[in-house]
């Protein structure tokens, strides 16, 4: 009686033995734990000279990208020719500077090993390429399939153990199985258990479809162990650029602020010696910024004059018009008296002069009365500063124009300490201009318990005005050891630490934290964590710290 129970027993363990045994439907192999999704489309890379060559396989082409190894400067001119696995081919350069060539023999292979020959000139490097796919992408694309007779071996041994489970149940638990709902209940476990083996490989099925098309895209990524990815397309697009570094002895650097001040040789102030009214000259005030030169006539001034002062005048006016007019007859009595002998010709040449004085200062009073100041530019230069309106009253201590040079400017500096002797001075504005320096001399007492010192900018000043802040930078003779690094090479990170970013491979970057120190206005000083030969980026660090 108990063994026909047997199969409804076996019926209801046959689905939990299934489901740990059977593999998945339709041929799918669910034994592997899913691989880990890449977003680079199969590749290769080598280097040989000065060349580093990367080969992408997309869309059915060779997509080839050629770059000096020491710069990462990209080789647009060269010639490429590929030893494919279907023959010699040439690669054809195209606008944005890769190199192309088709690969219609690519399909259904883990890696593809390729032969570039690069000629440049007379240099002719011969780079050798494996190119590998993905493994995610194969299980994606190709399937593992599974035998036919392992599938029925599997159920045929699943079959026994679920037929000896319900035997082994019948007899322990004899009352269980008499119900007639024993076999209604195997059937529906059947009918769940296995549908959801068919939900999971479909849901795989799709999961693969999706990575295979993730995998020809090239994407920036910082990668699990702290390295950073970046495409040879993308390192173009941020001109990316790089140097191989090496230790020397360099001078020891300290910051001082700084203000920019004119060169007092070369700069002026236009002030008026009287209170009077501005007044445009012919022409009109000159602009601010325009360029004047020396003695040039800027302004005018007209002195105000008063009730009392002008009854004065005119008083004054009176007394040497009646006096012009005695000594002109004077002139006239004695030059008759002359011809005849009368009177010596000396006191006919001592009333013409002092007729010739009344009527100077006749002509000085006149011209005090109506002729203004005239203002005139002390140097040539630009206009930095200007305070004029027409009727303005300007007063004797007022700037009416500053005129400077721009070619010829100081900075002014502050230090707590005496300046030693001076190797190299220069100044670094807050735009990022950088500027060499002269040194010109220090002060010998305090302004607010520091010391003014004075350096003249050499060379052209562009991006630097009057008035304008900045850091100098002053080399000591005091020597160093470390590496020399522009200051776009070393980036802070999260925690505050300086970071600067190895080259390890074409599309590789690893950030290395160093001890670094400023060195002048454009460079700074690595004195830990670097070792020489290494290729370090110097040109846009700071965009490889924004990948993330």
């Amino acid at each position: 009686m108990r063994v026909k129970y047997a199969l409804p027993a076996a019926l209801l363990f046959m689905p939990f033995v299934l489901s740990a045994s059977v593999p998945a439907h339709e041929g799918h192999d669910h034994g592997d734990a899913p691989k880990t999704l890449t977003t680079a489309a199969p590749r290769g890379e080598a280097r040989a000279g000065d060349f580093e060559i990367v080969a992408v396989l997309r869309n059915g082409e060779i997509v080839v990208y050629l770059d000096r190894f020491e710069t990462n400067q990209p080789v647009t001119n060269a010639d490429i020719e590929a030893l494919t696995p279907k023959g010699s081919e040439k690669a054809v350069a195209k606008e944005d500077g890769t190199y192309r060539l088709p690969a219609k023999w690519a399909a259904g292979r883990d890696h593809y090993d390729l032969i570039f020959t690069v000629t440049l000139g007379e240099a002719s490097e011969v780079l050798p390429v494996t190119i590998v796919v993905p493994s995610a992408q194969q299980e994606a694309s190709t399937p593992r399939r599974v035998s036919i007779w392992l599938t029925v071996l599997i159920a045929l041994i699943a079959a026994i153990l679920a037929f000896a489970g319900g035997v082994f149940a019948v007899r322990r638990y004899p009352r269980v199985f008499k119900m007639k709902t024993a076999a209604i209940v195997a059937l529906a476990l059947s009918a769940f258990v296995t549908p959801a083996k068919s939900h999971e490989s479909s849901a795989h099925n799709d999961g693969a479809a999706k990575q295979a098309s993730q995998v020809s895209r090239d994407t920036s990524q910082r990668l699990p162990d702290g390295g950073i990815f970046v495409p040879k397309s993308v390192q173009r697009l941020l001109v990316i650029r790089t140097a191989i570094i090496k230790q020397g002895e360099h001078a020891r650097t300290i910051e001082l602020p700084g203000r920019v001040i004119p060169d007092p040789n070369a700069s002026g102030y236009v002030q008026s010696s009287l209170t009077g009214r501005l007044l445009p000259p012919e022409g009109g005030f000159p602009a601010l910024g325009s360029r004047v030169e020396k003695g040039q006539v800027l302004a005018l001034v007209e002195p105000p004059i008063q009730t009392i002062d002008v009854s004065d005048m005119r008083q004054k006016e009176g007394e040497l018009l009646q006096q012009i007019a005695i000594v002109e007859r004077r002139v006239a009595r004695f030059e008759k008296l002359v011809e005849s002998n009368a009177v010596p010709r000396t006191q006919l040449e001592d009333a013409r002069t002092e007729l010739q004085s009344l009527k100077e200062r006749k002509t000085q009073l006149d011209k005090v009365r109506r002729e203004p100041e005239v203002l005139r530019s002390p140097v040539s230069g630009v206009i930095a500063e200007a305070n004029t309106i027409a009727g303005q009253l300007a007063q004797p201590n007022t700037v009416i124009f500053h005129i400077v040079d721009p070619a010829r400017l100081w900075i002014e500096a502050l230090s707590f300490e005496a300046i030693p002797e001076v190797e190299r001075a220069s100044a670094r504005g807050q735009n990022g201009s950088v500027v060499d320096l002269k040194f010109r001399g220090s002060a010998a007492a305090l302004r607010n318990q520091s010391i003014a010192v004075h350096f003249a900018i050499d060379g052209v000043s562009g991006g630097v005005w009057t008035g304008q802040f900045v850091t100098v930078f002053l080399s000591l003779p005091e020597k160093r050891r470390g590496v020399l690094l522009p200051r776009a090479a070393v980036v802070r990170s999260a925690n505050g630490q300086y970071v600067v970013f190895e080259h390890t491979g074409a599309e590789r970057f690893e950030p290395r934290e160093v001890k670094a120190e400023v060195l002048d206005a454009e460079n700074m000083l690595v004195t830990a964590g670097m070792a020489d030969g290494k290729r370090i980026v110097v040109q846009g660090a700071e965009l490889l710290e924004q990948v993330r």
